[in-house]
């Protein structure tokens, strides 16, 4: 059995939500909001306004898992995006959840960069 907090694929939904909502208020904003089926397996990720706490949501086949996740210093690295929603990898999803910068993680050295 997979732990529902390592996904193969997670959602950001970019705009902030009121993070009182739950399962039923999260799950019609993945269908209304992100145009996606909450019980794909997919895990939908939410944040609210001041960037410190997320929600996920995952179906894991018999039910759906909500998960909350606070921060006591600092905010999580959100994707600025144009888009309603945001897809990141397993392992970028690790390091959000864990406060890291996952942007700076996976960025390219600059090709014009010489010692």
């Amino acid at each position: 059995m997979n732990w529902p907090l390592s996904p193969n694929q997670v959602f950001l939904a970019v705009e902030p939500v009121d993070i009182r909502l739950g399962v039923d208020g999260l799950s019609r904003r993945v269908q209304n909001s992100l145009g996606k089926i909450p019980c794909d397996g997919s895990a939908y990720a939410f944040r609210n306004r001041n960037g410190n706490r997320i929600k996920l949501l995952i179906w894991d086949g018999t039910g759906v898992w909500m998960c909350v996740r606070r921060l006591h210093r600092g905010r999580f690295t959100w994707p600025q995006s144009h888009d309603t929603v945001f897809t990141l990898s397993q392992t970028d999803w690790q390091w959000l959840t864990t406060g890291v910068d996952w942007r700076r993680l996976s960025a390219h050295p600059s090709s014009l960069w010489q010692p």
